[in-house]
This record gives structure tokens, C-alpha cells and sequence, in this order.
């Protein structure tokens, strides 16, 4: 299983209840309790902050991980990717083609794409994985622009064997949907922060290992 935690300081802030002072705080504890359980990617998605101070926190956040697994993408920003040396970037569905990235990127760099159709599915498969959504009710995204299980079904085919991750209102409760969908595991950002009064780094490493035990149970299943 693929699992991938985007990051949404403020979110995550609030849900800890975190002065907005402590919200990078909150978000680097996140990131490295889940590097620490073996998550597979972690994409750093704060879309406000500058530049400067994106590239700051993907240093400082690589730096914390380092002797991980755990792979950082920037979400979007090929520029600060490079610049700050991440493990590669997330690309929007309106963004860079990956063929255009891998002329600019280092070998290896690590190039995701957001797809939201079977259509933008089969311009993208060249991407090392693809994140399809929004699956289900989420407080980020209107029923219009909901995928549903068929719609992920659709684009895991259209991917033609390129890893497909759901991504849109999943928790613990959709994994056996998921493994059946075909997809190759799991983008979040709300299924990645806890409620109040749960210790944020206990909470996510939890959650890392529960997902992949759910996942892999789920796949053995006759």
C-alpha cells in the first residue's frame, strides 16, 4: 500500500488546538511521527505561504526525516522543489505535463499528478503515481466535483498500470473499498489529524499502521 499525508497546517492547528504561532510547529510534529511509522509520502500542500518560507519548511522537514523512507513532494511548486532539494512534487491536474518536469528535475526526482478524470488520467500516466478525487464527502469539495467509487474505478483504468491513490474522504472505514477499487493505496489530508485531546505524533503513527494492516487485510481477502 502507497500512503501519502498532505498537510494543511491550519486544519491541523485548529483540530489540536494550537495557537496560529504553533501551526508549523504542529505540522513538522505531524509530518515526522508519520515519517517515523514509514508513511510512503508526505506532500507538503500550504498553497498561502511565499516562497521563501515554503522552501524553509520543505528543508527543515527533509532535514527531520532524514533516515526515513518517507519521500517529501511539494505540492505544485516545481521551483521550490528543486530549490529546496524535496524528494520531488505533486503536480495539479491544470499543471505541468510530467514529461515537461523530467527535463527540468534531477534523476529520481519523484513526480505525482492530481487527476480527476480517466481523460487527464491517460495524458498523466507517465507520472510515477497519480492521486484521483475527490472520492467521497469532504469538508474541502462540493458533490459536484465528487468521483465516487466508479468514477475511481474508471481512472485506475485509463492509468494503465500506473499507481492510482484515492484521495477525498476516506478513513480508516473505506480501506476494504479502496483494495477492491484496485487502487494502489491512499492520499489525505483529514484522515491524518486527530480530535482534541489525542497526542498529534501517537495519533498519526497509529493511524499509518492501522492503514496499511487494513489495507494488506483487506487484499488477502478471498
Amino acid at each position: 500500500m502507497i500512503l501519502c499525508l498532505v498537510t494543511d497546517r491550519r486544519r491541523l492547528g485548529a483540530a489540536v488546538g494550537a495557537r496560529p504561532d504553533e501551526f508549523l510547529d504542529a505540522l513538522e510534529a505531524q509530518v515526522v511521527a508519520a515519517a517515523r511509522a514509514g508513511i510512503d509520502y508526505v506532500q507538503i500542500r500550504e498553497p498561502d505561504l511565499e516562497a521563501a518560507a515554503l522552501t524553509a519548511l520543505v528543508r527543515s522537514i527533509a532535514f527531520k526525516c532524514r533516515g526515513t523512507p518517507t519521500k517529501i513532494l511539494v505540492n505544485d511548486r516545481v521551483d521550490v522543489a528543486l530549490a529546496a532539494k524535496a524528494a520531488g512534487v505533486q503536480l495539479k491536474e491544470s499543471s505541468f505535463l510530467p514529461a515537461d518536469v523530467r527535463r527540468l528535475a534531477p534523476s529520481g526526482f519523484v513526480i505525482g499528478c492530481s487527476v480527476h478524470t480517466a481523460v487527464t488520467a491517460t495524458a498523466r500516466r507517465s507520472a510515477d503515481f497519480l492521486i484521483a478525487g475527490t472520492i467521497m464527502p469532504t469538508v474541502s469539495k462540493q458533490p459536484a466535483d465528487y468521483l465516487e467509487w466508479k468514477g475511481l474505478e474508471t481512472v485506475i483504468g485509463a492509468a494503465h498500470g500506473t499507481p492510482v491513490l484515492g484521495i477525498g474522504g476516506l478513513d480508516l472505514s473505506s480501506i476494504p473499498r479502496l483494495a477492491s477499487s484496485g487502487a494502489a493505496g491512499l492520499a489525505a489530508v483529514g484522515a491524518f489529524i486527530p480530535t482534541v485531546g489525542q497526542g498529534p505524533s501517537e495519533f498519526v503513527q497509529k493511524r499509518v499502521i492501522d492503514m496499511r494492516f487494513a489495507f494488506d487485510s483487506a487484499r488477502r481477502e478471498p
